[in-house]
């Protein structure tokens, strides 16, 4: 799976690099990617990345749960930050497009 999503972001990024200026129009004079258009790729791979960490971090934090009901106090805490610093990875970007 693994292979698959780093293949998948890798023709991703290929092909906007490699865009005709007259093909896209978020490619600046010169057949280069423009600033905005980078931006707007790196905040969709963060967001991305975001989803599926949040999505394993909550299944395996809801199997620890059933596998150890007592701890659900220490678990939830654990869950929510981390949680709490994978949104902020993606907020982080989402203010890079706006600086950019």
């Amino acid at each position: 799976m693994k292979k698959t999503l780093m293949t998948l972001g890798v023709m991703a990024m290929s092909a906007a690099a490699y865009a005709d200026a007259a093909a896209a129009p978020l490619v600046a004079g010169g057949g280069a990617l423009s600033p905005k258009a980078c931006a707007a790729l790196g905040l969709g791979i963060a967001a991305f990345g975001c989803g599926i960490g949040q999505g394993i971090a909550t299944g395996k934090a809801v199997e620890s749960i059933a596998r150890q009901p007592e701890a659900v106090n220490d678990i939830r805490g654990a869950l929510l930050l981390g949680l709490a610093l994978m949104e902020a990875l993606t907020i982080y970007a989402l203010l890079v497009v706006f600086v950019v």
